[in-house]
């Protein structure tokens, strides 16, 4: 994979808009087309069309997510499932602490995840000869509605997303696997789902298995199980485009300003988090963390100067938004794009990006170097496109011709 870099050739924006402009305006892009191009090292836009309007953003929205998350929390924070003595005898609490990568055992959805059968051996040592009889799950970390706004009725029946809940296992699905377009069953009540899993590893029957919440005087907890830094979390989350992932760290951003967990706190919280760090925050609003509300509006310069910003060092653990990133031709969501036409194999293994698709809408925002070695980030959202797979091909043409460029 190509190293990037701040050196190489500088652009114009005039050899630029003459390179890409006639890839831009190709009817297979759709009928609504926002496009910017940022030269990471000057500052300088190479490209803009429609770029300060927002549009659609689909899972680009992640973007704003994975940096909001790290930038509340740090790359290096852990997310920790507790369990404590509830207030009657025999009785334990299942506290969920909102990890999404949390697993009944070891599986390869979530490497290195917290897991429940650790959990439950740490529970059973601290209660020795007392046997549990009874498990409460509370999952009061998060509140208010469990779908958000702009999310198609098919979204969690399909598997593309979960019920938001603050206690859930393999990110609310029923067995360890994902698809990239969805199609990994979904447990109707992950929160309940997971409990009963855990109290069949103590030997409680599921019958005994209620939602409730911890008492205020629990003290030392009984077992604690934590998730992988949150680097390796918002890592997967970009790579796999994981929407429950997403939305379960964005509820995270709100916590860590003293806000409840709940969607719209959530949202503004990102939005906030990306004033705070000086982005055009006008340009993006939120009705979820994922990118499946439609609803929601971001503009390719949102994208862009986020990513410039990352890119620059001057925010460290923006930084680690790249790590995450999928390769074109290479990993993730990019696995199996920049194929066809030929042109287009030119961006395989140099081009970087968070990808987007909903019905109708391909959107696509990340960085590339340029033939002279030239790093670039770019963002390109388009809708009304009547065919999904040369929709896709038609934003890939426009990032390979500007790796291609030595304009």
């Amino acid at each position: 994979m190509a190293a990037a870099n701040g050196g190489g050739t500088e652009l114009t924006a005039a050899s630029a808009t003459k390179a890409i402009d006639p890839l831009v305006k190709s009817p297979a892009m759709g009928t609504k087309v926002h496009v910017a191009v940022l030269d990471v090292t000057s500052g300088d836009v190479l490209y803009s069309r429609n770029a300060d309007t927002m549009t659609t953003p689909a899972s680009t929205t992640k973007l704003l997510t994975a940096a909001a998350v790290l930038d509340a929390r740090g790359p290096s924070y852990r997310l920790s499932t507790r369990v404590v003595a509830g207030s009657a005898p025999g009785e334990v609490v299942l506290i969920g602490g909102g990890d999404p990568t949390l697993a009944t055992t070891r599986n390869t959805l979530f490497p290195g995840a917290a897991r429940l059968d650790l959990l439950a051996a740490q529970v059973k040592k601290s209660l020795g000869a007392t046997k549990p009889t009874r498990l409460l799950y509370d999952t009061s970390l998060f509140s208010g509605p469990e779908t958000a706004k702009g999310w198609d009725s098919s979204d969690i029946s399909f598997g593309q997303v979960s019920r938001i809940q603050a206690l859930m296992v393999n990110a609310g699905r029923v067995k360890p696997i994902h698809n990239e377009f969805g199609g990994d069953p979904r447990a109707s009540n992950p929160a309940d789902a997971a409990a009963k899993a855990f109290a069949k590893m103590l030997g409680v029957p599921s019958s005994a298995v209620r939602k409730g919440k911890a008492p205020e005087s629990a003290g030392q907890p009984l077992g604690v199980v934590q998730s992988p830094p949150m680097v390796q979390l918002t890592d997967w989350m970009l790579e796999q485009s994981d929407n429950t992932a997403a939305e379960v760290l964005g509820r995270q951003v709100a916590l860590a300003g003293g806000k409840p967990g709940t969607f719209d706190d959530a949202t503004e919280a990102i939005v906030g988090r990306m004033r705070d760090l000086g982005l055009p925050a006008d340009e993006a609003d939120l009705y979820d963390a994922s990118g499946l509300s439609r609803n929601n509006g971001i503009s390719p310069t949102m994208l862009t100067q986020l990513l410039s910003l990352a890119a620059s060092g001057q925010q460290p653990a923006l930084s680690a938004i790249f790590g995450g990133l999928p390769v074109a031709g290479w990993s993730g969501t990019m696995l199996k794009r920049f194929v066809t036409p030929k042109p287009n194999q030119g961006g395989q293994g140099v081009v970087r990006a968070k990808t987007g698709t909903l019905s109708g809408v391909n959107t696509m925002a990340g960085t590339l170097t340029t033939a002279d070695g030239r790093l670039l980030v770019f963002a390109i959202m388009a809708s009304g496109s009547g065919n999904a797979i040369t929709g896709r091909a038609a934003l890939d043409a426009v990032a390979a011709k500007l790796v291609s460029c030595g304009c």
